[in-house]
């Protein structure tokens, strides 16, 4: 568990040194700060006219939605940059297990996601205490914050996976985004063209396990047990093509 720390505590310092981390988490913030602003600027015009008031799950569903997109950002150099810069065969000689190597850094990139999503916090506080009354629903709160970090473990996992299997950190990045891009948007696509197998591919889509459940405030064991099953892949995926390496 020490080394798993160890490894974390610097990738997650190490972010707060890259341009890329910096551009990564105004990415996301700028759009969710402008979307945030454009809810309660609709929702102030129509006060008066019956409208539902606003909940979180807007601002929830765009972060998942650009996590596609950044989320490949933070993953591509760990640890194919690591290979690239021979560093990867020190760190293999160090007293370290291939699953403590995979797992820390697949902790420090998750801790950064989650310091972005604690700053996002913001908004419901805004609604819960200044624009909507009594209050926002909890219940919804949590379980669409919980689907978010879900989501954002899984995608961090696979992303760290695939940087394992790469020496160039710029193919892990399109390979990582290719695979997401798949997962969110179009595993689901031909289910309603092929006369078997749609269950399937319906299950497979990343996005309806999101907007469909945590984000309408339904937690089910399906959906928990399908993110855990990513996060547990992708660092499996990890691990076995750190192992390949060393016994090259």
């Amino acid at each position: 568990m020490r080394n798993i720390w160890t490894i974390a505590k610097r990738e997650y310092n190490h972010y707060f040194i890259s341009p890329l981390a910096y551009v990564v988490a105004f990415s996301i913030l700028m759009p969710l700060g402008i979307y945030f602003a454009i809810i309660v600027f609709a929702t102030s015009q129509q006060a008066f006219s019956g409208a539902p008031p606003p909940d979180i799950t807007p601002i929830t569903w765009l972060f998942c939605f650009l996590l596609v997109f950044t989320t490949p950002v933070l993953t591509m150099r760990l640890l194919s940059d690591e290979a690239r810069m021979g560093t990867l065969e020190l760190l293999l000689t160090a007293p370290i297990r291939d699953f403590e190597l995979v797992f820390g850094k697949w902790l420090g990139a998750f801790l950064f996601i989650l310091t972005i999503l604690a700053i996002t916090l913001v908004f419901p506080i805004i609604l819960h205490f200044g624009l909507v009354s009594p209050g926002i629903d909890q219940k919804l709160f949590l379980s669409a914050y919980l689907g978010v970090i879900l989501v954002a473990g899984a995608f961090l996992a696979l992303g760290v996976g695939i940087s394992a299997i790469f020496t160039n950190q710029f193919a892990a990045f399109f390979v990582t985004f290719g695979l997401f891009f798949f997962l969110w948007f179009m595993v689901s696509l031909p289910a309603n063209l092929l006369p078997t197998g749609a269950d399937v591919l319906n299950y497979l889509n990343m996005s309806s396990h999101f907007t469909d459940a945590f984000n309408r405030g339904d937690v089910k064991l399906s959906d928990l047990v399908y993110y855990i099953s990513l996060i547990a892949l992708g660092l499996f995926m990890g691990t076995t093509a750190i192992e390949i390496r060393r016994w090259r």
